[in-house]
């Protein structure tokens, strides 16, 4: 099983997955998640965890990703400063 993050250039709370050797994948602009995911599939990538500010920008998570059986999407909620 490989595990990765997919986190918009401009995020900086990844440190994290970082620190316990979780791959996070970098986008510079959130367009590019169906791009980034499916490169990530294709690297054979089971498990992609990603905001779900960036889901927003996706596509293809609702009409295609949730019913594909080899590719788990974790959608976690922004973490917004006060």
């Amino acid at each position: 099983m490989k595990i990765t993050f997919i986190k918009y250039e401009k995020e900086n709370n990844y440190q994290i997955p970082k620190i316990f050797g979780i791959n996070v994948e970098e986008i510079k602009e959130p367009e590019q998640i169906d791009e980034k995911i499916e490169e990530l599939k294709r690297k054979e990538y089971t498990t992609i965890v990603i905001s779900d500010e960036l889901a927003s920008f996706s596509e293809k998570i609702v009409n295609k990703y949730k019913y594909d059986n080899s590719i788990k999407l974790i959608i976690t909620p922004t973490k917004y400063k006060t």
